[in-house]
């Protein structure tokens, strides 16, 4: 076996992702000390590019990292100024009346932004601190020292072969070591999912659970345009089929962002959440809003949707797990952002304490504790019970008995129920084909709803295609042998981007491809597979998705 050469970069803090969570930490960091040295690493082209979130954002956190953010020409300048919840019906809708929700659903003193457009602007607050950025850097391995503590990662290997071998323009890339290292790498981190394992910091805790939000932004007329307007709904398409729900947010310049978002527990393997999303469009209160207008972009992602019982240890000798890598979303108000930055702030606060006593690669315990008694675990606790209720008694109940638990929570601070477990995770939540139906869809009408292949160039994804898939088969023999008799191979219906297909050439046994260029990097595939066959790993640095306003 050849031993790879890379040069090293020696840092105090090495950051991976440039998300909200791992750009907060750099700021709070050079905030702390200046003199620190910090990069943070990113694998998408630009800071930004593989962002995507609904999004309405709390800006309570902000208030703490940057409190004159109002002054800093920032882009957030859409605040929410009317909130509607509606249940649907496949013909009509109910609007659910804004006093029966708990004070915490709540969006007034929110905005509603672009994800990506924030972690651009937070990424020129952090480089005006002397924060080192270097988009286009995917981090693909961990380094770890002769201890077996976490000492850094391997940023910018390209040049590979399809066989994996290295090609002629061969790069090796370089390991960027640090004292610390944080792990902000968004739902289902690659490198975060390695450390799980390795350091058993799942051990004891529920299964995390995960949704598939996709998304759409349109330009409509400016006569149905209402800036500022939040509405989500709950219901049809979906109505027993699956947990979720939709979100439609009026952003500025006539244009409105249209999402939705299927809880990754289903059972029914013929569940195409696509087309659900895509079918959700048509509902009559969704068309006459888009009526006349123009899907401008499209993109999908899974969203950790766990909570309190599923947030792993989050430290390890060496770094931590920051946000989405520790699964920090609160599903109900649909928000995570504001927990991603509070996490940067509090592990940027427990490493500057350790660095200034001497120390390194050691535990930043300090982060664990105010993690789970701070803020965030504040938030968390409170709606611990929501998602867990909804996978027991389904929309209604669930949502009823949800209510009844926030509302409780909100008034005498005790949730009525014990803290309820989640059960199965999602993969093993998939029920065998010969237990359903397959669900018939509409096909798309080009105007409203669309096809998968076409809808994906709105993603504007591109991947080299000499370089090695980076979705890769445990085995090989898997999609065809197992998934396909038992669960008619869900991978061609989970998959928002078609990366997955069952080819049936004629006078041959079926074979499974893989069309790893139309990846837009949500990792449902290592989510969702029944067999847990997939794995989502790092493809070279910049590629991938390109999304603009995200």
């Amino acid at each position: 076996m050849t031993t790879i050469e890379r040069e090293s970069m020696d840092y105090d803090v090495v950051i991976v992702g440039a998300g909200p969570a791992g750009l907060s930490a750099a700021i709070r960091l050079k905030q702390n000390e200046p003199n620190l040295s910090v990069v943070v690493l990113d694998k998408g082209s630009e800071v930004g590019a593989h962002i995507l979130s609904g999004a309405v954002i709390d800006p309570c956190a902000l208030d703490v990292l940057l409190p004159e953010w109002r002054t800093m020409d920032a882009p957030i300048t859409v605040p929410v100024r009317e909130d509607n919840f509606f249940l649907l019906t496949e013909k009509s809708q109910i609007r659910l009346p804004n006093v029966l929700m708990p004070k915490l659903m709540d969006n007034h003193g929110n905005y509603i932004v672009s994800l990506g457009n924030v972690c651009r602007w937070l990424a020129q607050v952090a480089e005006g601190l002397e924060v080192e950025i270097f988009p286009g850097m995917a981090a693909s391995e961990v380094v770890y020292d002769e201890q077996g503590r976490v000492a850094g990662v391997v940023a910018g290997e390209f040049g590979k072969n399809p066989d994996g071998t290295p090609g002629d323009a061969y790069e090796p890339g370089m390991e960027l070591r640090g004292k610390y290292v944080f792990f902000a790498e968004g739902a289902r981190g690659s490198l975060a999912r390695q450390l799980m394992d390795r350091f058993a910091l799942s051990e004891g805790k529920d299964p995390q659970k995960f949704g598939l939000g996709l998304k759409e932004i349109w330009e409509i007329d400016p006569a149905k345009h209402h800036e500022g307007t939040v509405t989500h709904t709950m219901g049809w398409p979906l109505n027993s089929k699956a947990g979720g729900g939709s979100f439609i947010y009026h952003l500025d310049n006539n244009q409105v962002c249209v999402g939705f978002v299927v809880h990754l527990g289903y059972e029914n393997p013929y569940l195409d959440p696509y087309r659900e999303f895509q079918e959700f469009k048509h509902h009559p209160m969704v068309a006459e809003l888009l009526k006349g207008g123009k899907r401008v972009a499209y993109g999908a992602r899974a969203l950790s949707e766990g909570g309190w019982q599923s947030i792993p240890k989050v430290t390890f000798p060496g770094g931590v797990l920051l946000g989405c890598s520790a699964g920090l979303v609160n599903v109900p108000r649909i928000k995570g952002s504001h927990n991603a930055i509070f996490s940067g702030i509090a592990a940027a606060d427990a490493a500057r304490v350790a660095l200034a006593a001497g120390r390194a690669q050691d535990e930043l315990t300090d982060y664990e504790e105010e993690l789970r008694n701070g803020p965030v675990g504040t938030d968390l606790k409170a709606v611990r019970n929501v998602k867990p209720l909804w996978e027991r008694f389904g929309l209604l109940g669930g949502v009823a008995l949800g209510g009844l638990d926030m509302w409780m929570t909100t008034l005498t601070g005790h949730s009525p129920f014990r803290t309820l477990g989640h059960g199965k995770s999602d993969a093993a939540a998939t029920g065998l084909a010969a237990s359903f139906k397959p669900i018939e869809y509409r096909k798309p009408d080009g105007q409203l709803s669309f096809d998968r292949t076409t809808n994906v160039a709105f993603a504007f994804t591109n991947h080299e295609e000499r370089q090695p898939c980076h979705l890769t088969l445990r085995d090989p023999s898997i999609p065809i042998q197992v998934n396909l008799p038992l669960y008619a191979e869900p991978a061609q219906r989970y998959c928002p981007a078609g990366v997955y297909e069952v080819l049936r050439p004629e006078n041959e046994q079926p074979r499974f491809q893989i069309n790893f260029q139309n990846c837009v990097h949500c990792k449902t595939c290592d989510i969702k597979d029944p067999s847990q066959n997939i794995v989502w790993t790092t493809p070279q640095g910049g590629d991938g998705p390109n999304y603009p306003n995200m």
